[in-house]
Order: C-alpha cells, then structure tokens, then sequence
C-alpha cells in the first residue's frame, strides 16, 4: 500500500509552515518538521493501514512537501519541483489570503490540541457530491457541520427568532417551510454559521452567530470550489442577485 494523498487539512498544515518560514522549505531535521510530522499522524483522517506504512508522513515527507509548496511559490527563483494540483491550489489560496488560511490551520491545530476534533463523528456531505472538501480543510467542515446539528442549538435559536417577532424563514431566499407545505413544515428550519469556525476559531458558538437558512441555501453556503469554501448569507444573496441579471 502507498501512503496515501495529501488531504486538503494536510496540505494546509504544511503550507502554514513554509509560510512562517517566508516561503522556505524547512529540513527534516528542523524541530518544527518533527512536530508537524506527529501532528499529521494524529489527525483523525486516514485509517490504521495509512499509520502502519512507515514512511507515512514522516518527517522527510514533510520535508518534501514544504519543498513543493517553496519551490512553487511565484517568489522562488529555481526550478519547481512536481507536486499535484491541490498542492497549487493550495499555494494560490495561502498566496491571495494569507491570513485566513493561518487562521485555518490554528483552528485546527487548536481543535487537535483541546482533543475536540478526536470526538467529532464522520458527517454527511464533509464532502460534496463533486468528492471534493473545503480548502480550508475537511475537519474543519465537520466540526462546523457538527455544530450547526446540534438539536438544542438549533432549538434556541428558532426560539430566538420568534422571540423577536419574525417569520422563521430562510435568511437568504426568504423560504418559509410551512407556508410552503402547511403543517408539515411548521417549525423547520436549518442553521448556518455566519461566521466560518477558522475565522471564529473554537469558542462557545452564540445565538447570533447562526443564521436561518432553507435546505438548499445551506448546501450551496458550504459548497466548495478551488479556494472559495464558505459563503454567508450575504454573500449568498449577492451571488443569487448576479446570477438573476
């Protein structure tokens, strides 16, 4: 059995190293390959037949890996080494948001390190229908999918919205469920973060971080393209606006 391909939360580890290091690799030998390294073995991702290899993301393919993302990065003088497509996607989207990728992977290293991440189960549509995940990583789109799920969450927050006077309807399309299907939909909705988990990192979520979203503007919040994986409602709305002219 090969080692398995680099996953996207994987590659966003390894890209936020050589990112601290200016766009550097790093050697197999540097403290912080060696702690990359145990930390990628960690990640609740691939099975036990993965661990067993024993090159498995090893400290010297760590090395390699940072060697992709520095060599090619527009800023390397030298010649490229080959590396796969999400490796480039990867390097574009740590090139044009710098920031929010950091953030990304401080999510997670700080999902791994509070042991929550190692408690959250599989969830449906992780990954899409396309087999794709977001680029920010797939455990973080767990983490974030676990949360809008939890019944009690989304109970106080229906009652939230009624508590205030206002129709429960999506916050996007302004689909209401029981006015469209009567009494089998009284009372239906879903719930979105407004604000994506590795921008608000691992905090208690807030009534006011969710918003109220119908079953496809919910899907289509969280579909990932190549470096564009999370959309707020507004965001939403101006993209059905675009597409209406």
């Amino acid at each position: 059995m090969r080692a398995p391909t680099w996953t996207e939360d994987e590659l966003l580890l390894a890209g936020a190293l050589v990112v601290k290091n200016g766009w550097h690799e790093l050697r197999t030998k540097d403290a912080e390959v060696q702690e990359l390294s145990e930390l990628l073995r960690s990640l609740p991702i691939h099975g036990p037949e993965a661990l067993a290899l024993p090159d498995f993301r090893s400290p010297d393919s760590v090395s390699r890996k940072t060697s992709d993302f520095a060599s090619n990065h527009n800023s390397y003088p030298g010649k490229p080494t080959r590396c796969g497509k999400p490796t480039l996607l990867m390097i574009e989207a740590f090139t044009n948001r710098e920031a929010e990728m950091l953030q990304a992977a401080r999510a997670i290293e700080a999902g791994i390190a509070s042991g929550e991440l190692y408690k959250i189960p599989v969830q449906p549509d992780e990954i899409d229908d396309t087999g794709a995940s977001a680029i920010e990583g797939r455990l973080l789109v767990r983490w974030a999918l676990a949360r809008e799920r939890d019944p009690k969450l989304r109970a106080l927050k229906i009652k939230q919205v009624r508590s205030r006077g206002r129709a429960l309807r999506c916050d996007v399309c302004d689909f209401d469920f029981s006015h469209t299907y009567g009494d089998l939909g009284e009372g239906y909705i879903e719930v979105h973060h407004v604000t994506p988990l590795f921008i608000s990192g691992p905090r208690e979520t807030k009534l006011d971080d969710l918003a109220c979203v119908c079953a496809n503007c919910h899907r289509m919040c969280h579909r990932s393209r190549p470096g564009e994986s999370w959309r707020t409602p507004a965001a939403l709305r101006e993209q059905i606006r675009k597409s209406a002219q």
